[in-house]
């Protein structure tokens, strides 16, 4: 354990651009929790590959994702922040712990199904075998805790599994992680389809705020979000669009759902969604200044990849050596 605190590893896909429901679901809370936790935090471009990118803009997406991090208040100095790409031991470690994991327990993963049904011409074994990566990423820092979506639960759940297995054959090699319990982030929703969350991947542009959204245009998206005809604010199951809308707001402003129903009485869905998007433009312009004060100076960035990159190859080597070691891998001559 570093520092006696507890170690939390997370981390987003370059692939896409952030949202505001990353930001507000995650990001945002990242930045709350950081000071609690000796944290590392990835920038997970291997993940991006089971899917065909183009090299030159996952590397752009990459240093993009990077950057934000950093522009949205985790400061470098105080979390690790890194590209999973740097760091061999994920890819080391995931292979020793393929050989430690069942092909029935990846046949379970609903995510696979998911990808391979939406990449049917690209059914590649790195799909498949996705959830070890992830697992490898969780160990290799000996993760007390992450912080996990519903979505995400299956795959730490196989994580525990991998862990508990391996360590009844060779003792107390790995860290059983747990799930981070905390104040939840807000689970933003699609503006056309309350139904489902904001996706980074919507075909619909309407439909998702991006961080980098200019305000023009995230006034003119909440103005086209879907509603409903019942003309009044309240924050109600039978009232998604509205709902999802005041989700929004109350977390851009602090308010509780009950102050901003009393706030929008008697005012009309114009007037809300327009105040609304006025609270997520506040939000994002000092994220949007602070990223663009830092595209303008590589050095500084340059400097946080090195360093970050090193200090997590440091810690990541501790455990992979370990584990090398009891699996019977050969000592390293020095």
């Amino acid at each position: 354990m570093l520092n006696d605190k507890k170690i939390l590893f997370s981390g987003m896909q370059a692939t896409g651009n952030l949202t505001l429901g990353n930001y507000l679901g995650a990001l945002k809370n990242w930045v709350t929790i950081s000071d609690e936790y000796e944290t590392f935090y990835s920038v997970v471009d291997m993940h991006s590959i089971t899917v065909r990118q183009d090299p030159a803009e996952l590397r752009k997406r990459a240093r993009t994702l990077l950057t934000l991090y950093i522009a949205a208040g985790l400061d470098p100095e105080k979390n690790c922040i890194y590209y999973q790409s740097h760091v061999s031991g994920h890819a080391e470690l995931a292979w020793i712990l393929n050989c430690f994991t069942y092909m029935g327990e990846l046949n379970r993963m609903t995510q696979f199904k998911d990808k391979a049904a939406k990449h049917a011409d690209n059914i590649n074994a790195g799909l498949f075998t996705y959830p070890v990566l992830m697992a490898a990423d969780i160990l290799l820092y000996q993760t007390d805790v992450v912080p996990v979506g519903v979505d995400q639960m299956q795959h730490l759940e196989l994580t525990r599994d991998i862990a508990q297995r391996f360590n009844s054959i060779y003792g107390d090699v790995f860290t059983i992680p747990e799930a981070y319990i905390g104040k939840v982030g807000a689970k933003i929703m699609s503006l056309q389809d309350p139904s489902k969350k904001m996706s980074k991947s919507d075909e619909n542009v309407n439909a998702s705020i991006y961080l980098m959204d200019d305000p023009d245009t995230i006034i003119r998206k909440f103005k086209r979000a879907v509603t409903d005809s019942e003309a009044c604010v309240r924050y109600s199951e039978e009232q998604p669009g509205i709902k999802n809308l005041l989700d929004i707001y109350c977390a851009c402003t602090g308010k509780t759902p009950a102050e901003a129903e009393k706030e929008f009485e008697g005012k009309g869905y114009g007037d809300f969604k327009l105040a609304v998007g006025e609270s997520v433009v506040g939000v994002l312009k000092p994220l949007q200044d602070r990223f663009h004060d830092l595209t303008k100076n590589k050095d500084y960035i340059d400097g946080v990849i090195k360093n970050n990159s090193e200090k997590a190859n440091y810690f990541a080597t501790k455990t992979l050596r370990k584990v090398q070691k009891k699996v019977g891998f050969p000592e390293r001559i020095r």
